[in-house]
């Protein structure tokens, strides 16, 4: 047994007990506690986040040709940090000459190695968090529990489950065939996990630990060495993980560069890369137009695509008024909606809704949404917290440009921030229109936009949710209703179109966040993704069993 996986085994027996379960489980705390994490964790990982501005960040990898500085702050943070730029050949030949020694060391081997560099990123936390937030525009709670110990989990849930897989082929066996009166037929054989080759984890730019981890660790676990190729403006998080991966492996007497890090922010060079022989996977998250690029032209790799979808929420009942605003509330404010997983659009009978307040109209509705969004956010200190910053002028300009498309209920307000002048704090923009506007609400509109839809009653909300989420794709689907028969039909239709369901939230839990080792991010059912954070099927394809037999 490899050392490292004896150190570790009782973490990987957690995680796999967890997903048998499906029960809350989770292998690092999530509160950034200084009685769990150090007294000085939190300054020095600051320190040693923002020790990284205007310098370069070196890895000593093979071919680089230059330095590459592409990062702008969200918050104005002075940033300039310097990434080495390698000729994409160079990182793909030595990678390939890394697969022999990391495919002999053994499933065993390399999950105790994926295990500690887990347990290593965890130590880094406050490090990764800072960075992630100075990057992503991300509040600091979220960047230290999603750029962090949430990410961190979803990393080891994809290596439990390759664990699962890979452990589940016998690396010997003794085949005995019966022949009758004569001798049996008797061979030896012996099977190989080897992996498909190099592995390309390409990035995105809202959340670059939490969408990169399950990829880099699924494909590395299965025997594959891995290119990790972040958004040009959130290197720094990727950077500082494949520093801490690379100095494991290095420790462990195994090359470095199994991972390395592809620094560009020319799309050409990106396309490159995907479409080379050598790259046997894909992991992406961002856009529908470059995620459905990579599934069309890389055709020599397996692409696990994570693209754009219209999330939505149906209300049709509530016997909890004022926790469902509030819930909802919260929902869209979250790091001002740039999640892949937050509610843009809302279906509302045009007749109202029973609660516990009485009936509420349409428009009652949607102004008293409003209203909750507005109180949520009146105190500044939490507004800041919540909201983050803009993390991109492409969704400053649709927040400028949506207002033109509907009847607005809650114009979106820049809010300052005391401690970041210069960061681009949005408060949410709600707006109503009627169901047959498609054209205005069937468009994923990424950011702090929500459109409530006039529907003709509860029943045509759900088709028009299914309709959606079967055409334009969907991560997250809500539902409030006291009636049992909507709750059925509802979950009808979410089986139908292949989305997860939440009903009825109204603490703090909200339809936008997911816990690993419990719920299923994405289903790959639907056009919104075509994999899913975590399950056999995310890991399985990205190893190969390779025999040899042998009379005796």
């Amino acid at each position: 047994m490899h050392p490292l996986f004896e150190k570790h085994r009782s973490v990987l027996d957690g995680a796999l007990e967890a997903m048998r379960t499906r029960g809350y489980w989770s292998a690092y705390p999530e509160q950034p506690s200084p009685k769990v994490y150090g007294e000085a964790a939190n300054d020095e990982g600051k320190a040693a986040a923002l020790g990284h501005a205007g310098r370069q960040f070196e890895l000593d990898q093979p071919g680089r040709i230059g330095w590459l500085a592409s990062e702008h702050s969200p918050y104005g943070i002075p940033l300039e940090v310097e990434y080495p730029v390698c000729e994409p050949q160079a990182l793909i030949d030595a990678a390939l000459a890394t697969m022999p020694a990391w495919q002999k060391l053994g499933v065993e081997g390399r999950t105790g190695i994926c295990l500690e560099a887990l347990a290593r990123l965890n130590k880094a936390s406050f490090e990764i968090a800072h960075a992630v937030m100075v990057t992503t525009g991300q509040g600091w709670m979220m960047a230290f529990q999603a750029g962090g110990p949430h990410a961190q989990d979803r990393g080891l849930e994809a290596v439990a489950y390759a664990y699962r897989e890979m452990s589940s082929v016998p690396s010997a066996a003794r085949w005995e065939k019966p022949q009758g009166k004569n001798p049996p037929l008797v061979m030896e054989k012996r099977f190989e996990i080897v992996g498909r080759g190099v592995a390309l984890v390409i990035g995105c730019g809202t959340f670059p630990t939490w969408n990169t981890y399950p990829g880099l660790f699924a494909a590395l676990v299965t025997g594959n060495p891995v290119i990790v190729k972040p958004h040009p403006n959130a290197i720094l998080p990727a950077a500082i993980s494949v520093r801490i991966v690379r100095e494991v492996l290095a420790e462990n007497s195994i090359d470095p560069n199994l991972v390395s890090l592809a620094v560009t922010s020319d799309p050409k060079s990106t396309q490159a890369l995907a479409t080379n022989p050598a790259v046997r996977s894909i992991d992406f998250t961002g856009s529908n137009v470059f995620g459905r690029w990579l599934i069309d032209n890389a055709r020599q790799a397996q692409v696990y695509a994570e693209l754009a979808g219209v999330n939505n929420v149906v209300i049709e009942s509530t016997d909890s008024y004022k926790a469902m605003l509030k819930n909802l509330a919260f929902t869209l404010s979250l790091y001002s909606g740039q999640m892949c997983t937050t509610t843009q659009d809302i279906f509302v009978p045009a007749n109202g809704i029973d609660t516990d307040e009485g009936h509420k109209s349409f428009d009652d509705v949607a102004s008293d949404l409003g209203r909750a969004v507005d109180k949520l956010l009146s105190d500044a200190a939490v507004a800041t917290a919540v909201l983050g910053s803009i993390q991109s002028p492409d969704t400053l300009k649709r927040i400028e440009e949506a207002p033109a498309l509907a009847e607005i209920v809650l114009a979106s307000r820049k809010l300052d921030n005391a401690e970041f002048p210069a960061a681009n704090v949005h408060t949410p923009l709600l707006m109503k229109t009627d169901a047959a506007n498609e054209s205005v609400y069937t468009e994923e509109r990424f950011g702090p936009i929500t459109l409530i839809v006039k529907v003709p009653d509860a029943m045509a909300a759900i088709a028009l949710s299914e309709k959606i989420v079967k055409e334009r794709g969907a991560l997250t689907v809500g539902l409030y209703s006291t009636k049992q028969e909507v709750i059925d039909a509802m979950t009808e239709a979410t089986l139908r179109a292949g989305v997860a369901l939440s009903i009825n939230l109204l603490s703090n839990v909200y339809v936008n966040q997911s816990a690993a080792f419990s719920d299923y991010h994405a289903t790959g059912a639907n056009p919104a993704a075509n994999a899913s954070y975590t399950d056999s099927a995310f890991v399985a394809n990205r190893f190969r069993v390779i025999q040899r037999r042998w009379h005796v």
